[in-house]
């Protein structure tokens, strides 16, 4: 099972390293030997534009995961993986050559043909592969497997095994635990003193699997001791329920093999440069382009009631750190602690004229892009709380503090769903956790359009 998971990573890694030779060789026939004007050509500075753009290929598609087997079947068509490495490819290859001045004579026309084609070549080397796959497993002999366990979980767990993309896997029999209630009826059930039995009866395994719940974990050396006398590979299913959080859980320190529980995105190197490098890019760029408006809207906010321009308020942020979160004020100046302890409702009195039309279209949340932009706030995450709400929604809805394990955001997945405001907060939250177990930089990407061109109204933005 693991090998042949191995083989079809290996192939499709040595294909995926070798598009960009393809897109240029394609791109080059193209544009200089087809027809086309052929003049002032530096054979040399292409050959080095490849070489730049094959490296910084192979390092995006390993954070994007196109060589990935698992992730071919994790979307239909794989632009959500190809586009985004497209992208940041080019992205670094267009600024290489404009930070050092490099090979000016070089076509765009090759440069933009060259990308199109290493995109139309990355989904076509994804389906071909899972073509490949699927008609892979209707071919071979199935791998067959002696599955330790024969409760509801080692059911859900074969359950998963054989009916997955990459399942190569027939079960031939559960080896029953004292215990245990049976809930398996696709297969022969032993007991565990017929497993030696069973296996030395014929020559029909091929693989043991431990399907335990985290409860039974202890049993596992007492089950290495009766299974280790055979010459088959013996592999355990790890299944958490909902307190898994991410794919990325297993990791070595020194000599010890550690299965972090409560993982995240954001305990990657990949997140935090990606996060912080464009937070910081599109902060800026935000703070620069909106200035001349948000002048007007603090002189039309100072004009509009007695008070500051800027509502500060505590907000809670990674790791349930407390800082400091800017708005446009929208209301009357009232009593801090009134503002903490209650949310703003439809036809709030403390409400001013302007900040009404504020709110309505989220123009009171610009100042935060000075929150991005000294790193307490990301643009795409969870939104902050207030630490008088955090403490009471921690005793009443379920993993409620996961939320805290990412960057809080001045937009998120919940919010362009339509959940904002006075909503349900369990649906808040069950939309923030799925952005914290799917975090991509597509996804962000995703989620900006959506905010700036919503699919849902702010009609809970009062």
């Amino acid at each position: 099972m693991r090998r042949l998971v191995n083989y079809y990573h290996f192939y499709l890694r040595i294909v995926a390293y070798c598009l960009p030779s393809f897109s240029f060789g394609a791109a080059g026939y193209v544009r200089f030997l087809s027809g086309h004007s052929n003049t002032g050509i530096d054979p040399y500075g292409y050959f080095n534009l490849l070489l730049f753009t094959t490296v910084v290929w192979a390092i995006i598609t390993e954070f994007y995961g196109v060589s990935s087997v698992q992730e071919l079947f994790r979307e239909r068509t794989g632009i959500k993986a190809a586009f985004p490495a497209c992208m940041a490819t080019y992205a670094m290859v267009l600024g290489m050559l404009f930070f050092f001045h490099r090979y000016t004579n070089l076509s765009r026309a090759f440069l933009a043909l060259s990308a199109v084609i290493l995109l139309l070549m990355t989904l076509t080397m994804r389906a071909a592969f899972r073509i490949l796959v699927h008609s892979h497993s209707g071919l071979r002999k199935p791998n067959r497997i002696l599955v330790v366990g024969a409760d509801r979980f080692a059911r859900r767990a074969t359950h998963r095994l054989i009916r997955g993309p990459l399942s190569f896997c027939r079960v031939i029999g559960y080896v029953s635990l004292p215990g245990q209630t049976v809930a398996v009826d696709d297969a022969p059930v032993y007991s565990f003193q017929q497993i030696t039995e069973r296996v030395n009866r014929s020559d029909d395994v091929d693989e043991i699997l431990l399907a335990l719940p985290p409860v039974r974990f202890s049993e596992i050396p007492d089950i290495m001791k009766a299974v280790e006398r055979f010459c088959l590979p013996v592999r355990a299913v790890i299944d958490f329920g909902d307190h898994m959080l991410v794919r990325e859980r297993l990791f070595q320190f020194g000599r010890l093999q550690i299965l972090d529980l409560t993982a995240t995105p954001a305990d990657s190197i990949r997140y935090s440069l990606l996060k912080r490098a464009f937070d910081f890019t599109f902060s800026t760029i935000a703070i620069l382009f909106t200035a001349p408006l948000m002048a007007a809207i603090a002189v039309a906010v100072r004009l509009s009631s007695p008070g500051p321009v800027l509502f500060v308020q505590d907000r809670v942020g990674l790791n349930g750190r407390i800082f400091r979160m800017y708005k446009f004020r929208t209301m009357r100046v009232s009593d801090p602690s009134e503002s903490d302890a209650r949310w703003t409702t439809a036809r709030d009195p403390r409400r001013t004229t302007i900040g009404v039309f504020l709110r309505r279209t989220s123009l009171d949340e610009l100042p935060q892009f000075f929150n991005v932009f000294r790193g307490d706030m990301s643009v795409v995450g969870p939104r902050p709380e207030r630490p008088r709400f955090v403490e009471k929604f921690l005793n009443e809805v379920a993993r409620y503090n996961s939320r805290h394990r990412l960057k809080v955001g001045i937009t998120g997945w919940a919010q362009v769903n339509g959940w904002r405001g006075d909503t349900s907060i369990r649906k808040r939250v069950e939309h923030d956790l799925y952005y914290l177990q799917n975090w991509s930089f597509a996804f962000d990407l995703r989620i900006i359009f959506l905010t700036l061109f919503p699919k849902y109204r702010n009609r809970n933005a009062y």
